[in-house]
């Protein structure tokens, strides 16, 4: 049963409370932790804390006397029930296991004395990670890394070999923290783990090598990139972790201001022209342009994609991967692209002059073309365009804006504090009231919860258009930008410290290559 209302009547009939949500802090670690994740996610009921000699149970289906009984039974206590819908139950479930599940820290304290040659082959099928607790040593090892990546919402995970150390360490926000320090003989082993996960050649040690693994952790799909080098000391390993439920969000909730985002829209309301999204790596741009073809998705219109890789599957939208293999480039990809009649084509990442050069051309003949570049700022890309050997007189034609971003980090909402800073900092005159976090339990004592943008968007009007054909600097073009009213990163950064949205030392810190002479 799992319509809500259906489930409320049941429990009405039934005398026991029925609940709509289920709050960590309502279990038990030590009372979770004596029921099989598998029973309990099998069949929805979740063991709370014990209270005056009872047993608190949430069940997602209370007609199912015998599982009851069989808590009774394991936990030798009277049980007092409680009903909520099944989707809450599992949900519930999910997030409790995952914080009483062994550290990866535990493990690693477990591991001496333990035999470490024995490495698992590989599962047809992914499970969820939370299930995976009698296995091997080495795969607990690795189960517990990825499991605590994605509770601690870590990016990347950094496996680094040294003379005498292994070391863990996980990006969380755009900054590496390191995790936990392994023995150093579980290295290879640990390493042909990840191997057989990703379908590598575990015999090869001498050559990089690149591959995916599809995990699931606490019932997220949970997609990784899997790159793999040799150094002096053994192989190192980096996992670039994709939560694919995390889904695509709009470009209100990327930061965007609310002129930025109507701006934006007017640029892709355009049937042709080519809008760039700069900066280094990392810095959201694919996240921007799938927020992009998000808004500019419907039935009326043909979307083609080619990336490399393809970060989320759009309904409605044909992506085509990269594959240098079978010389599938950028380049190669688009030109196909164009033989598909598109409306909108977003390639994702301008690399060389030669797809530079068929984007613009598909701009000048009535599509409206998305892709990145690698530039510092929005000015900058104007420049990059040219030195790659595009003529200015195209690059003026087809370029419509360029979009400049980076992410800062965002304060935790949960343990936000005000405080008065001095009246100026590296040079900028701050407000009377700023804010930062001071480290709770949500946000792991970091301070900070997740990223947000901060954008610097550059229309290209008539007199850029002429600035392009006449070659001038790109800080000349930045500096008419500003004087037509453009906002720098700098300025919108500042913008979201005073509204208490991230700090200022955040802000100079991810904006600190534009603005070298002054002492951040």
């Amino acid at each position: 049963m799992t319509d809500t209302t259906d489930m409320e009547q049941l429990a009405r009939r039934l005398g026991i409370p029925f609940v709509t949500e289920i709050e960590e802090g309502e279990a038990d670690p030590a009372i979770l932790g004596r029921l099989p994740l598998a029973f309990a996610r099998g069949r929805l009921v979740l063991p709370l804390r014990e209270r005056d000699g009872r047993l608190v149970v949430v069940t997602g289906n209370p007609a199912d006397l015998a599982a009851i009984d069989e808590v009774r039974g394991a936990y030798g206590m009277p049980v007092e029930l409680a009903a909520a819908p099944a989707r809450v139950v599992l949900d519930a479930v999910n997030r409790l296991y995952a914080r009483v599940g062994s550290t990866a820290q535990e493990v690693v304290e477990e591991l001496e004395g333990e035999d470490l040659s024995v490495i698992a082959t590989e599962l047809s099928e992914p499970k969820d990670l939370l299930d995976l607790t009698e296995e091997a040593p080495v795969i607990r090892l690795l189960n517990s890394i990825l499991s605590e990546a994605v509770k601690e919402r870590a990016s990347d995970i950094h496996i680094e070999p040294y003379e005498r150390e292994l070391e863990v360490r996980f990006r969380i926000d755009g900054i590496l923290y390191k995790k936990l320090a392994p023995p150093k003989v579980v290295q290879d082993a640990l390493v042909s783990r990840v191997k057989i996960m990703a379908g590598l050649n575990i015999a090869e040690k001498r050559l990089p090598q690149d591959g995916r693994i599809r995990v699931i952790v606490a019932g997220r799909d949970v997609d990784i990139r899997v790159s793999i080098i040799p150094t002096f000391f053994g192989e190192r390993v980096v996992l670039r972790l994709l939560d694919k439920q995390k889904g695509i969000i709009s470009l209100a909730a990327i930061g965007m201001s609310e002129t930025g985002v109507k701006a934006m829209e007017r640029l892709l309301s355009r049937t042709s022209g080519i809008v760039l999204v700069t900066g280094p790596t990392g810095s959201g741009k694919s996240t921007t342009l799938y927020a992009s073809l998000n808004w500019l998705n419907s039935p009326e219109k043909n979307i083609i994609t080619i990336e490399d890789p393809i970060e989320y599957q759009i309904k409605g939208i044909g992506q085509i991967q990269v594959n240098p293999k079978i010389e599938l480039t950028f380049a190669q990809g688009l030109r196909a692209i164009l033989r598909q009649d598109p409306d909108i084509v977003m390639v994702g990442e301008i690399r060389d002059a030669e797809t530079a050069e068929i984007a613009m051309q598909a701009s000048l003949t009535g599509h409206l073309v998305l892709s990145t570049l690698h530039t510092n700022d929005s000015a900058t890309a104007i420049a990059r365009l040219v030195d790659m050997g595009i003529e200015p007189f195209m690059v003026a034609s087809s370029l419509s804006a360029v979009l400049a971003q980076r992410l800062v980090r965002r304060i935790c909402p949960h343990c936000r504090e005000p405080y008065t800073p001095e009246r100026e900092y590296a040079g900028i005159t701050l407000p009377p009231t700023l804010y930062r976090g001071k480290g709770c339990e949500k946000c792991f004592g970091l301070g900070t919860l997740g990223r947000v943008g901060i954008y610097e968007l550059l229309p290209v009007d008539g007199e850029i258009c002429s600035m392009i054909i006449r070659r001038t600097a790109a800080g000349t073009i930045k500096e008419y930008a500003i004087s037509r009213g453009m906002r720098t990163l700098r300025e919108d950064g500042l913008a979201k410290a005073a509204a208490g949205i991230t700090t200022i030392e955040e802000v100079l810190r991810v904006t600190q290559e534009e603005y070298a002479d002054l002492p951040v």
